[in-house]
């Protein structure tokens, strides 16, 4: 499943004919929107915090307040908009998506910023999970998978595409206006889904208290802070991707075909650690990860403190960094599924919330530790990646 807790609603009873997969793109392109609004302030960050004269880590601090915001509205929304028709919710998620875009393009000051990012994480949250269940519903069963890979390959690509596309409009147009275009495509995403998607009844409520008990599960305990250090280690510096890269000699020029190398890193690591994870198991996967990612950032460390400025190197740290980060993703999903297998889609959905929860707070001592100098921080995520490792030792027995 995807890294976004597409499974944390159950998916809904048909109530007509199965549509087939080409009715589930318009969630595809929902969800695409979706994650072009998480990841693309960190194409246009030094701009953003120009234009509104704070310092480059403050301007960070609101793909913090996303992601913050995203974990812990998702499971208290999914509860409190259970029983909402699908259709009526996914425009409405849509909807307000859109307008809080708009307005963070039209934020007067820093202050207003962080409000909006908050209001497109409800909206975010509200889309993303009932999207997954909404696909599921529309096919047959026998193509539940493959429609549910559509609308995680909406996250996929916006995770390779998001942020280089938001690196290059920002400098064709401005970072108010790569904004305002990602309003633009969500309010099109939410008359498309208007247009396309039938009449869905809402799902049966699950009490948040039944949704967190889970939790009581010793080895969802044990596993679950793994998916927060991890993320926190390998994510929270993305935001500040562009200041990292001029650390290591990346020019202007360079900027967007670096972070486009990076989201390849993030596809192709993620797609490889399912296999992976299927032939060999969930902890080797990890471990091998969380090495990579440990090795990554250390040498990136090392150049940004060297002043090494060499583009090959750099190009290669970026491929690994987004491998490295999204290598570990399947593998947590599978063990937290084992530990509690007949809580499938609460874990995931948690997992989803630890994951964002992970970037909130690693974007937050991102912030902190950039003013510090780039490759303290870089050095800094490299001790939280080796952390991991003797963490995934300490929990190896809940496979």
């Amino acid at each position: 499943m995807d890294k976004t807790g597409t499974s944390d609603i159950p998916v809904i009873r048909r109530e007509a004919a199965p549509r087939g997969l080409g009715s589930t793109l318009v969630l595809g392109l929902g969800t695409f929107a979706v994650g072009t609004d998480a990841y693309v302030v960190a194409g246009f960050l030094p701009a953003m915090a120009h234009s509104l004269r704070v310092p480059e880590g403050t301007a960070g601090q609101s793909a913090t307040a996303f992601a913050i915001a995203y974990a812990v509205l998702s499971p208290v929304l999914a509860t409190t908009l259970a029983r909402m028709p699908r259709r009526t919710l996914l425009v409405g998620a849509l909807t307000v998506l859109a307008l809080a875009n708009l307005a963070s393009a039209l934020a007067p000051d820093f202050t207003v910023l962080m409000i909006t990012r908050v209001l497109a994480a409800s909206g975010a949250a509200a889309f993303t999970p009932n999207a997954g269940a909404v696909a599921a519903s529309l096919v047959a069963p026998a193509q539940r998978a493959r429609a549910l890979a559509v609308v995680v390959g909406g996250l996929t690509v916006a995770t390779a595409l998001g942020v280089p596309l938001g690196n290059l409009a920002g400098k064709i147009l401005d970072w108010r206006a790569t904004l305002g275009l990602v309003a633009v495509l969500c309010a099109v995403c939410a008359a498309g889904v208007r247009a396309a998607m039938p009449a869905l009844p809402g799902g049966p409520r699950i009490p948040l208290g039944e949704r967190l008990a889970a939790l009581r599960r010793p080895g969802v305990v044990a596993v679950l802070p793994l998916t927060v250090l991890g993320l926190a280690a390998g994510y929270g510096l993305y935001a500040f991707a562009v200041p990292v890269m001029r650390a290591l000699g990346a020019g202007a020029s360079a900027e967007t075909w670096l972070l486009f190398l990076y989201g390849a890193g993030a596809v192709a690591g993620n797609l490889v650690a399912g296999a992976m994870v299927d032939r060999h198991g969930p902890v080797p996967v990890q471990a091998a990860g969380f090495a990579v990612l440990t090795v990554t950032l250390a040498v990136a460390a090392w150049a940004a403190g060297a002043g090494t400025h060499w583009l090959p190197l750099t190009a290669t740290l970026m491929i690994a960094w987004g491998a490295g980060t999204w290598f570990q993703t399947p593998a947590q999903q599978v063990r937290l599924i084992n530990a509690a297998p007949r809580e499938t889609a609460v874990v995931v959905g948690l997992n989803a919330s630890a994951l964002y929860a992970g970037i909130g707070l690693g974007t937050a001592l991102g912030g902190v530790l950039l003013p510090v100098g780039p490759s303290v921080a870089l050095a800094v995520s490299a001790g939280l990646a080796l952390l991991c490792l003797p963490y995934l030792g300490a929990t190896r027995r809940y496979r």
